[in-house]
């Protein structure tokens, strides 16, 4: 079983021809569903509205197999994020989060379900409350033999105090596995810092590999063997909302199926499940919003 722990909500689609499409959004929401179509057991914490949105986004999570054990449910409004799209298809956000229903995440009543293998969090999880202080109280309390895949996805529009978010995150990425964060998440995690300099800084609080983006560059796998590159191929661009989760969703699969404790995760395996992720995020990049591919569209996992 995997756990994906994080906020659920809609991202209205503003396209440079003025149109607006409602769609199932939220880091770890979609990162579930990548993983729930891979056909991996997987199991979402979060909230959900019972509002129209919120059955919708219900419905999506059913559809790809993720399970609902763990789903908490609230009256409140539906988070909204409006995501601006570009000409290239990139995406600028601003979230309506107060009075809504992704933060509402309250301790788990019996914790982790028995079986769990991996934990993946991130994005608005960590700061929004109380969902912030959940999630950071279910790291702090992991098993030893659970694997812990970090995204912090990191929007500063909405974190209001990012000295906070930095101490918080401190804590948390300490007890990573592995890192999935991009040049600009670490751009904001260390202000005015080269890049080089915050990779070392993230490097030394101790994961076993940290899996870089940069839009359409080459991903960046840094390991404590060394540090390789994994090539984006390229594709007819839809958007990219989604691919970044796709990507971290599907490599952490990859290493659950390959049997990768925290132990015996290195380079290679590293390599492995960033190259898997990669093609994943590819494949979703053609396609407008969160659509990760299925293991079929893929030709299954890795040989």
């Amino acid at each position: 079983m995997i756990v994906v722990a994080g906020e659920a909500l809609v991202d209205l689609l503003a396209r440079a021809d003025g149109t607006i499409a409602a769609v199932p959004g939220g880091g770890p929401y979609n990162a579930a569903r990548a993983i729930g179509r891979l056909g991996a057991p997987v199991a979402w914490i979060g909230s959900l509205s019972s509002d129209r949105f919120g059955h919708q986004l219900e419905a999506g999570l059913t559809a790809d197999g993720v399970s609902l054990d763990l789903v908490q449910r609230s009256d409140l409004p539906t988070t909204l994020a409006l995501a601006e799209l570009d000409p290239t298809g990139a995406a600028t956000y601003r979230f309506y989060t107060d009075g809504t229903a992704a933060p509402e995440v309250r301790p788990l009543a019996r914790g982790l379900p028995a079986g769990t293998r991996a934990l993946h969090a991130g994005t608005l999880g960590f700061v929004l409350e109380p969902i912030a202080t959940t999630l950071t109280a279910l790291v702090a309390a992991l098993p030893d033999d659970v694997l812990l895949l970090v995204d912090p996805n990191c929007r500063p529009s909405i974190t209001r105090d990012p000295a906070a978010f930095r101490t918080r995150m401190t804590r948390i990425l300490a007890r990573a596995d592995i890192v999935k964060v991009s040049i600009d998440d670490l751009a904001f995690l260390r202000p005015g810092e080269a890049t080089a300099d915050a990779l070392a800084w993230l490097a030394a609080l101790g994961p076993r590999a940290i899996l870089v983006t940069d839009g359409g560059g080459p991903v960046l796998v840094v390991a404590r063997s060394g540090t390789s590159e994994v090539p984006v191929p390229r594709v007819e661009v839809v958007d990219t909302v989604g691919a970044g989760d796709t990507f971290g969703g599907a490599a952490l699969a990859c290493l659950v199926h390959d049997g990768v404790s925290r132990a015996a995760l290195d380079g290679p395996a590293a390599v492995r499940a960033a190259t898997f992720g990669v093609r994943a995020a590819a494949i979703a990049c053609t396609r407008a919003g969160a659509h990760p591919p299925t293991r079929a569209e893929l030709g299954g996992w890795p040989a």
